[in-house]
């Protein structure tokens, strides 16, 4: 009996390439179709399209305004044309039409992300996938021409987004734990053991890529940047405000939105441009108008600061412009005074400048700084630039000018200097001299705080080497030249105590504590020097103002304990001789 005849492999692959090819028609029924309008870009048939809102959805930037709900999107009739496929000739560099705002369907949403990245990155290097490719959504981002197929990159659409901050941050900390897992043969523990910061960070950031990743349209992205400046999440707004602009460049509202969260960031200067791009963009948006002006204010521009405010219309009122005409005319009082070292009225009139609105303007607070070290409160002088904001100098020359920054520097430099930074000071006295190398007042500041620097360090030379005599002359040069030198001060005490001086040493002390009373080191060696003479009492008083400042620190305690068990014994002994009635 013969063989049964078995059936061969090619019927059977016939039979299921019949079977595929039905199934693949009829997946890609739902693919969105397209057709070229007139001005040769493409619109979608099945695809609704929606139109940006003016409105940026942001709260006013002046103190009190509330937010503005949202205008929402208008949908306009669908387009049943029939539909033209276009495909790019074969190996061209030209990017592809843009897409339509919103999709439904994988290939669609491969078609956008594949447009973006071309947008962005300027190249067409990746290729449009067959309907035959079946893919998970999560790696579309895994099409290269060039790429090597039998070892596929793992590679996410995540990769061509913008990344925010805290992103940036968790990569960085995430390569330098692999690094130190790999010295110490502890690969895998890099998760695992991560710290509480970062794993917070891992639980907000999925969020923000999931929505990077979703194929919204920029109104979307706008809105959804809008509910992060709310929650004041200003880095991840600024992401999606960028991403929203990359998609429609042309929409003011992004550009102002974008400034609005960088003014959160306390980039002011940044802001202020992207503010002025919304402008150019659209001259009647009176939102980004009254934005550029509270900008301008706050920075101490008040003539801009009116103009801006004036082309906002109703976005301003009649209090916006009073407090910048108020800003201008302080900051002429401010100046006026100066010129009759009328330092009181500085200070009054700087400070008054601040509460107008003028609380970032570098000008106002290096006014505010130099009356308060004329005034010998060097405390307050640091905190009023340690509390400002930080510009980048090259921006700042741009922004401000070479003489208002010029000036700026050279306050700068006095504060560092009576905060004991010398080298800083010197620094700062040269960049000040640099920008405006005519002034006489910095040529004086820049002789002035080189000779300190030597000074102070020549005697703590001659300290180290024992020389406490001579240490305490070299420090006294230094304070001829700046007599209210906390630190010289201080300097020249501890030489007063190691010789015997003890009353020298206090008053020295008392001088530095004086225009510096946070200055622990003074306070701690009047206090040692008061335990010397015996005044536990005054003793006493400085310790416990240092065991506020440091509760930890034993060695104070401990004094203090001393201290006080003495003024103890002292007053026992004292009411023993105490004659009785």
């Amino acid at each position: 009996m013969d063989d049964e005849k078995r059936p061969s492999g090619c019927g059977v692959l016939a039979m299921y390439g019949g079977i595929f090819r039905r199934r693949r028609s009829a997946s890609t029924s739902s693919i969105p179709r397209f057709e070229p309008d007139v001005s040769g870009s493409t619109k979608s048939v099945n695809a609704p399209r929606f139109t940006a809102s003016d409105n940026d959805g942001l709260p006013p930037p002046s103190p009190g305004g509330g937010s503005k709900s949202l205008v929402p999107a208008k949908a306009p009739a669908v387009n049943n044309q029939k539909a033209i496929t276009r495909r790019p000739p074969p190996n061209s560099n030209a990017l592809t039409p843009a897409p339509p705002s919103m999709y439904n369907g994988v290939a669609a949403d491969l078609d956008k992300m594949i447009h973006d990245h071309q947008r962005v990155k300027g190249s067409s290097t990746l290729v449009r996938a067959s309907s035959g490719n079946v893919m998970v959504f999560g790696n579309l981002g895994n099409l290269r021409g060039h790429q090597n197929t039998s070892n596929p990159p793992n590679r996410n659409v995540l990769d061509y987004l913008p990344k925010t901050a805290k992103e940036l941050k968790m990569e960085n900390e995430a390569t330098n734990n692999h690094k130190h897992s790999l010295s110490n043969g502890l690969m895998g523990n890099i998760v695992k053991n991560a710290p509480p910061a970062i794993k917070e960070e891992e639980e907000t950031k999925p969020e923000l890529c999931r929505a990077l990743s979703r194929r919204l349209n920029p109104e979307e992205l706008k809105e959804m940047g809008n509910e992060e400046y709310k929650q004041g999440r200003f880095a991840e707004a600024l992401a999606l405000y960028d991403r929203a602009i990359v998609m429609d460049p042309e929409k003011a509202s992004y550009w102002s939105n974008k400034a609005a969260a960088l003014t959160g960031m306390g980039r002011f200067l940044e802001a202020v441009g992207e503010c002025k791009e919304a402008v150019r963009i659209d001259p009647f948006y009176y939102r980004a108008h009254h934005r550029l002006a509270t900008l301008y204010l706050r920075l101490g521009e008040p003539d801009k600061a009116i103009h801006h405010y004036k082309q906002s219309l109703k976005e301003a009122n009649a209090l916006d412009i009073s407090r910048a005409q108020s800003v201008k005319s302080r900051i002429a009082k401010c100046n006026d005074a100066r010129k009759l070292k009328d330092w009181i009225t500085v200070l009054k009139e700087s400070q008054a400048a601040v509460s107008d609105g003028a609380d970032s303007a570098p000008l106002v607070l290096a006014l505010q700084a130099e009356a308060l070290l004329k005034l010998q409160r060097h405390d307050e002088a640091d905190s009023v630039f340690n509390n400002a904001p930080k510009f980048d100098l090259d921006a700042s020359k741009q922004f401000f000018g070479y003489t208002e920054n010029g000036y700026v520097l050279m306050i700068r430099a006095q504060v560092d200097m009576a905060a004991g930074r010398f080298e800083e000071a010197v620094t700062v006295a040269q960049m000040a001299s640099q920008l405006d190398p005519g002034n006489r007042e910095i040529n004086i500041v820049i002789r002035r705080t080189r000779a300190v620097t030597l000074a102070r360090s020549k005697g703590n030379d001659l300290f180290k080497a024992s020389k406490f005599a001579e240490a305490c002359i070299a420090y006294g040069e230094g304070l001829g030249k700046e007599s209210h030198n906390a630190v010289l001060l201080c300097n020249r005490a501890a030489c007063h105590s190691k010789l015997g001086h003890y009353e020298r040493a206090i008053e020295d002390c008392t001088t530095a504590l004086a225009v510096r009373p946070s200055y622990s080191k003074a306070r701690l060696r009047r206090a040692d020097c008061n335990t010397k003479l015996e005044r536990w009492e005054a003793s006493i008083r400085d310790y416990q103002v240092l065991i506020q400042e440091m509760p930890e620190n034993e060695e104070v305690s401990k004094a203090l304990s001393e201290a006080e068990a003495q003024l103890k014994k002292q007053r026992n002994e004292e009411e023993k001789d105490r004659p009785q009635s």
